[in-house]
């Protein structure tokens, strides 16, 4: 008995922030923090493509990018902890949505999307990322997991080449190359995040077995 309540003061005793930040509640504060640099990193790169054009706004800025950074890192931290424990939940797939439909609740701006484009690279960003996670993962056939990661490259090198059809700025120019590597780093972090929801579960492995 003494020797029980003594392992557990010295477990107590040795809390600190890492058993803190390592809880559900301190997890998903991690990953919100995380999502929303990522979002900010983002945000850079779009200002890196549009130069002196770029306009900040309060909704532009944080309504539609960082706050929705926050709440899909938040929920992917979340699929991370779950998966570690064996309950991956593909439900999870659902996480970086708010990174592409946020933005289009602003008045006219899904309207603008139908008619003109504008807007879709939020949907590339959350689509590519998933394609990432998927192909990474262990649900679903090899095979589609293959095409999905051949799909995937394409659309990277896709926002590789960004700078230079979009912006006029190629890779021998600095600009440039900063832009490539912080839009092909953006799309490599978003897709391991996005492995989470596609491993596999204890109960499957058992079934396998």
């Amino acid at each position: 008995m003494a020797g029980t309540e003594m392992a557990s003061a010295q477990r107590r005793r040795h809390k600190g922030a890492v058993d803190l930040l390592s809880s559900t509640g301190g997890l998903v504060v991690v990953g919100a923090v995380i999502g929303i640099t990522w979002a900010a990193a983002l945000r850079a790169y779009m200002v890196g493509l549009a130069g002196s054009a770029t306009v900040f706004s309060w909704w532009g800025t944080f309504g539609a990018i960082l706050i929705p950074g926050a709440i899909s890192g938040a929920l992917l931290a979340v699929a991370w902890q779950r998966s570690n424990a064996g309950r991956a939940s593909a439900w999870f797939a659902f996480a970086p949505v708010p990174l592409a439909i946020t933005t289009f609740l602003e008045p006219g701006a899904l309207w603008t999307l139908l008619t003109t484009g504008l807007g879709g690279g939020a949907i590339g960003v959350v689509a590519t990322g998933l394609l990432g996670g998927f192909a990474a993962g262990q649900r679903g056939p090899v095979w589609v997991r293959a095409l999905s990661g051949a799909v995937w490259v394409a659309m990277v090198v896709g926002f590789a080449l960004t700078p230079s059809l979009v912006a006029e700025l190629p890779p021998t120019d600095p600009r440039g190359a900063w832009l490539i590597v912080l839009a092909v780093g953006l799309m490599i972090v978003l897709s391991l995040a996005c492995i989470a929801p596609f491993r596999s579960r204890e109960t499957d492995a058992a079934a396998s077995a």
